[in-house]
Order: C-alpha cells, then structure tokens, then sequence
C-alpha cells in the first residue's frame, strides 16, 4: 500500500514558476510508474508527465514539454514536479499517482493503470 502527498501548489503569475512535491508514505517501490496528472476546472482530468522506475526516462506531455520537469528520488520516496513559464492554461488540480502494474521501464499515460493518487495540490496562474 503507497499512501500519496503531494504539495506546492499556490497561486503564481504567467511566466512564473512552482515546484510540486509528491510524498510517498510507505514503499515508493522503485519499479513503479510515477506520473503527475492535472484536472482544471470543468474539464477531464489528464495526463502531463511520467518517469519511470529508475527516474531516468521521463515522458511529458507536448505542451509542458521544455517547461516542466519530472524527478525522482527512490531514496526518500519523493517525485517532484518543476513547472517553468507558467501559462494560465496550467492551472488546474496536479495530482501524482503510481502504477504498480507494470514493469514500471515504460510508463502509462492513462490513468486505469494508476491505483495509488494523492489529494491533489490547487495551481493556479494568473495573467
């Protein structure tokens, strides 16, 4: 069982930048998928961006690509997001997950295989 924390999530100006945190209490088991996924106000919840096992493959998807950057730590069971150039369009509710289903080499940009979220954590940039 992965209990997940995120944190860092404020309110920033377009062009700023924000660092979220996710928090693993318990295992962060280092073959696990960890990706962050984020749901703006009255749209669907998805996907941003990925790393795997190992934290040497991120994924991201194409329009925070070159602005944010995914990390891990298995040693203190820690996944950060870093978000640069903040847009308005990125505000939304991020939310990290695992995925204890696969190999955890190539990770899954859809949320069915993701069993562990944490609460969420409010982005918001102003223009």
């Amino acid at each position: 069982q992965v209990h997940l924390v995120e944190s860092g999530g404020v309110s920033v100006q377009t062009g700023g930048s924000l660092r979220l945190s996710c928090a693993a209490q318990g295992d962060l088991s280092s073959r696990y998928c960890i990706s962050w996924f984020r749901q703006a106000l009255g749209k669907e919840r998805e996907w941003v961006a990925s790393i795997d096992r190992d934290g040497q493959r991120p994924y991201y998807r194409h329009s925070v690509k070159g602005r944010f950057t995914i990390a891990r730590d298995n040693g203190k069971n820690a996944v950060d997001l870093q978000m640069d150039s903040l847009k308005p369009e990125d505000s939304a509710v991020y939310y990290c997950a695992a995925d204890p289903s696969g190999s955890g080499v190539v990770c899954s940009e859809s949320e069915r295989w993701y069993e562990y979220w944490g609460q969420g954590t409010q982005v918001t940039v102003s223009s």
